[in-house]
């Protein structure tokens, strides 16, 4: 079986990280290694994460750097150094796992590709409980409770017919979200990672994705399988979106798929 590295980006949201975890734990096939990449947060998520830590039989790895505004390129690029195992899974700190969260992702594992999953929603008020409430909820409660409901059904017969056809050519090629999405280190190494130009909020996903097909690998969603459930939470500020969007665009057009500013700091 393939050996991966669950990388999960947070900041300064532990109540959320505590029911992330709390999901991870649960998982029908555990992860390598857990890495938490940290853009920042305060001194409550370091101690969450090592009240955690007894409880797991595999490494939970904190990668922290100091809060500098938004920095999610840089901080996964850090992550992505430390990790140790061959295949990557990528996903925020503010979702929950369904159980064979993990097991889907390796199921669908293929050379030379990019995998992009989706996400269930939750709304305001049941995020709201579920937060307060600390302890993971059951998987029927969220199927029950979120928006979005096509994106929490597990149907695994279906999950490689549309591996290949669901959002992976024409305008659609780059599109996925960084809380669930899964590829090979060495593919991410080659195009030098995330590109740290992207700060503040927007795109960094989708330029990273863009880059890899430019080096010749392929994108397949994960559907019917891979599920999270989003928590809510306020939007973060766009004040960069114009900017990022620009180098998104920058990289859509360019022939060459590394970016200049890049992992090759941490290797």
């Amino acid at each position: 079986m393939i050996k991966c590295s669950l990388i999960i980006s947070t900041y300064n949201w532990p109540e959320a990280l505590n029911l992330c975890l709390q999901s991870v734990l649960k998982q029908s096939i555990l992860p390598s290694e857990v890495i938490i990449a940290d853009d920042g947060s305060k001194d409550n998520t370091r101690q969450l994460i090592d009240n955690f830590r007894p409880l797991f039989t595999i490494p939970l790895i904190h990668v922290w750097q100091e809060d500098k505004g938004f920095q999610l390129s840089k901080i996964r690029n850090k992550a992505i150094a430390k990790s140790n195992y061959e295949y990557l899974i990528q996903i925020d700190g503010d979702v929950i796992l369904n159980k064979h969260f993990i097991a889907d992702h390796l199921k669908i594992a293929k050379r030379d590709k990019v995998i992009a999953g989706s996400r269930a929603l939750l709304n305001k008020r049941i995020s709201d409980y579920v937060l307060r409430e600390k302890t993971l909820p059951s998987d029927s409660f969220l199927k029950r409770n979120c928006e979005h409901k096509l994106n929490s059904i597990r149907i695994k017969a279906l999950t490689n017919f549309l591996s290949n056809k669901y959002k992976v050519s024409g305008k659609n090629k780059h599109y996925v979200k960084g809380c669930n999405m899964a590829f090979w280190k060495k593919d991410i190494i080659e195009i030098n990672g995330y590109n740290e130009k992207i700060f503040g909020w927007g795109s960094e996903d989708q330029e990273l994705v863009a880059r890899l097909i430019k080096a010749g690998k392929k994108k397949l969603s994960l559907k019917m399988s891979g599920i999270v459930f989003h928590i809510w939470h306020k939007t973060a500020s766009k004040q960069q979106e114009d900017k990022n969007i620009q180098i998104l665009k920058n990289a859509l057009l360019q022939s060459n798929y590394t970016c200049e500013l890049g992992i090759n700091q941490y290797l």
